[in-house]
């Protein structure tokens, strides 16, 4: 009997969720006062502090397809949640083509010590980076260029939709919205995607400097650790600590390009201007497979090729911008003659830099239904007196072949779903409505009633 409770209480709970995947103004997400480990001390936000309401915006916007010109791209579609925000393939699709290079892992971009964004650190702060997808021709195609419509273009559009009035109200206190805008609240919220729950992170805290073994890491991890942190120098180490220092793991300032200077997508072709790197935390995802091509081209598909190209630089002639912690006494490029064993305990180390919040916490979740639609609730903006003090009545309840709506609330849309969140029914309605139940199997359904101005309600009902 116990069991048969639970199974319903769940298929219930289920069939709750389903029916209520919306933005609650009123019971918002964490996004401010995240916890941040006290060995994190780097923190580019600078003027643009995160707030819940800012962020929360950010994130539909994040996912919202309506930022691009035909409406099938958003910065979600080359930054897949599944894989730490980056994207599976080498080069992502956009409007009007692929991009140029690949999609950088946005793992704790808040906490990087470079604040330029872009592989070639073009965009001088997160926000400015921000626009500038949508801006391209061939990523979201608001360029102005080409026969583009241009960013006046799309805040028109945006001005167009209602959700996007409540909550530019509710993050900013008036319904205008501007490219500013548009980019304070992005940046909120690729700022608030961080990861700090690793094993790596479990170990730090647990000794007095990074130098000593973590008693939770195998002898292999805690060998590869030894080899990331020491110098190459003293035959004891790959020196990678040398442009990615711990315990955020970004790349260091000033670096100049890594020897990777092919062109994605174009064998041949040359480009010394990638000079910035993501962190190296999520490099896996928490299975150990590896979230995305790695560099800019994306010509690396494991992490030996990785440790392979380190191990034995290239002497390219044409690479006159060889990062110099990357060479040699002589100036040539590095060879470190790592062994076979060392390379395995190097990857062994860098896998215990992943966790696991990033890729299911919901905060940072697609929003929107699967047809595109998202629902706005709470926050009390344009909510009518009605809609503060409702008056609902389904009958009867249980129902057998009609049941009757009434309701102060003027005119809704008003939906039947079943019990696992399937939707059967959807049609506008006034304040009394029939609503036939004579065709449905019984059984549990929910009707939920949505107001023009926002207000959302759901009733249970039981087909006799």
């Amino acid at each position: 009997m116990k069991n048969r409770l639970a199974i319903s209480l769940l298929i219930l709970s289920i069939g709750w969720i389903m029916i209520n995947a919306t933005i609650d103004l009123d019971n918002l997400f964490n996004y401010a006062n995240q916890n941040i480990p006290e060995y994190i001390f780097r923190d580019n936000t600078e003027d643009n502090e995160i707030e819940d309401k800012t962020a929360t915006l950010g994130r539909v916007l994040f996912y919202d397809k309506n930022l691009s010109s035909n409406g099938t791209i958003a910065c979600a579609s080359c930054h897949f949640q599944s894989n730490a925000f980056s994207d599976p393939n080498v080069q992502s699709i956009g409007v009007n083509g692929i991009t140029g290079r690949h999609s950088m892992r946005l793992v704790n971009p808040r906490f990087s010590r470079e604040k330029h964004f872009f592989w070639d650190e073009r965009a001088e702060t997160l926000e400015a980076q921000t626009t500038m997808p949508i801006q391209n021709h061939i990523e979201m195609g608001y360029s102005g260029t080409n026969g583009d419509l241009n960013i006046n273009d799309l805040i028109n559009h945006l001005e167009s939709i209602d959700y996007y009035n409540t909550l530019f109200e509710f993050a900013y206190g008036d319904t205008e919205i501007t490219e500013n805008r548009l980019q304070l609240a992005l940046a909120q919220f690729i700022r608030s995607i961080q990861s700090f729950d690793s094993r790596f992170d479990e170990g730090l805290i647990q000794v007095d400097n990074i130098s000593e073994a973590f008693p939770n890491f195998t002898a292999q991890e805690n060998r590869g650790k030894e080899l990331f942190i020491n110098t190459p120098f003293n035959g004891t180490g790959a020196g990678c600590v040398d442009c990615h220092l711990p315990p955020d793991f970004s790349i260091t300032l000033h670096s100049q390009n890594n020897g990777v200077i092919d062109v994605a997508g174009m064998p041949g072709e040359i480009d010394l201007t990638n000079t910035r790197a993501p962190s190296l935390r999520d490099l896996v995802n928490p299975s150990g497979i590896l979230n995305s091509p790695l560099m800019h081209n994306g010509s690396f598909t494991s992490l030996i090729e990785v440790i392979n190209h380190y191990n034995h630089i290239p002497n390219n002639p044409d690479n006159t911008q060889l990062d110099p912690r990357l060479t040699d006494a002589n100036g040539d490029p590095q060879q470190l003659n790592l062994t076979e064993d060392q390379k395995q305990e190097l990857i062994a180390f860098l896998k215990t830099l992943t966790g696991s919040d990033m890729y299911t916490n919901e905060k940072w979740s697609d929003p929107f239904d699967a047809d595109g639609s998202i629902e706005i609730i709470g926050g009390n903006l344009g909510i009518s007196e009605a809609s503060l003090n409702p008056f609902i009545s389904i009958s009867p309840n249980p129902v057998i072949n009609n049941a009757f709506v009434e309701t102060n609330l003027g005119h809704f849309k008003i939906s039947i779903y079943t019990s696992t969140g399937k939707l059967l029914l959807l049609k506008e309605a006034t304040s009394q409505t029939m609503l036939d139940f004579s065709a449905l199997a019984s059984g549990l359904y929910f009707v939920k009633i949505n107001t023009e101005n926002g207000f959302q309600i759901a009733k249970r009902i039981v087909k006799k």
